[in-house]
């Protein structure tokens, strides 16, 4: 079986399209999503319809968190000005799709075609932890402690894959904002029957999404420029 692996995809449906188009003329039949599904960008209810055409599972993240504060009436000029509309927006999503959202666990154990798989958003130990490309040898063995075939997180918005003794520790980057500065939405694709995960790279229309953050959100002009930096 193939898994798409996808994780950060904040509301970029833009992305989301193109990538689960990729994924699906790459054998995919299933997807697993490591959190942050909102925030950011600007389309919650077309991601959230996108992702429902598949068999999917995940996890909640740190923009789940802050969309629960939202709602309570906590943090919202705070979250406003550092991350913008976005959490406002999906905020606005029909009661049922807020609620499936947070109602996600922070981390999630699965058995995929008779292979054991962790899920996690920042690190295994702490959903709000940043696993870099560049963390120590320590840290990267920490992710691996619990001993599972298969570990994938996210956060940090930069893939990474390490072979850590039996286990294959997974970072798919960023579907909807990734940060290394190389074109396109950034996931995963996993062989269960071989073991083996290869980082996919697909292109979107960058632009689109560019354009409509400068006008929703002109105070934040990282959010246009983070997806056409090079």
């Amino acid at each position: 079986m193939k898994v798409a692996l996808l994780s950060d995809i904040h509301a970029n449906e833009v992305a989301l399209s193109a990538t689960l188009q990729a994924a699906r003329s790459e054998g995919a039949e299933r997807l697993v999503c490591c959190g942050d599904f909102v925030g950011y960008y600007h389309a919650p209810d077309a991601m959230l319809d996108l992702l429902d055409r598949w068999p999917w599972q995940g996890i909640r993240g740190n923009h789940e968190d802050m969309l629960e504060r939202w709602l309570g009436g906590k943090d919202r000029e705070a979250i406003h000005a550092r991350y913008g509309s976005g959490i406002a927006i999906a905020a606005r999503m029909p009661e049922s799709a807020r609620s499936r959202l947070l109602s996600l666990p922070q981390r999630r154990e699965l058995e995929i075609d008779g292979r054991t798989v962790l899920l996690c958003h920042g690190s295994a130990w702490d959903p709000d932890h940043y696993v870099y490309p560049t963390a120590a040898l320590e840290e990267r063995q920490r992710m691996a402690s619990g001993g599972q075939d298969l570990v994938v997180y996210g956060h940090s918005h930069y893939p990474v894959i390490w072979r850590i003794e039996r286990t294959l520790v997974v970072n798919p980057g960023s579907v909807g904002q990734p940060r290394d500065r190389k074109p396109g939405s950034c996931w995963a694709l996993w062989d269960t029957r071989r073991m083996e995960v290869t980082l996919q790279r697909t292109s979107f229309d960058t632009h689109v999404v560019a354009d409509r953050a400068r006008r929703i959100d002109p105070h934040l002009p990282y959010l246009a420029d983070v997806l056409t930096r090079q």
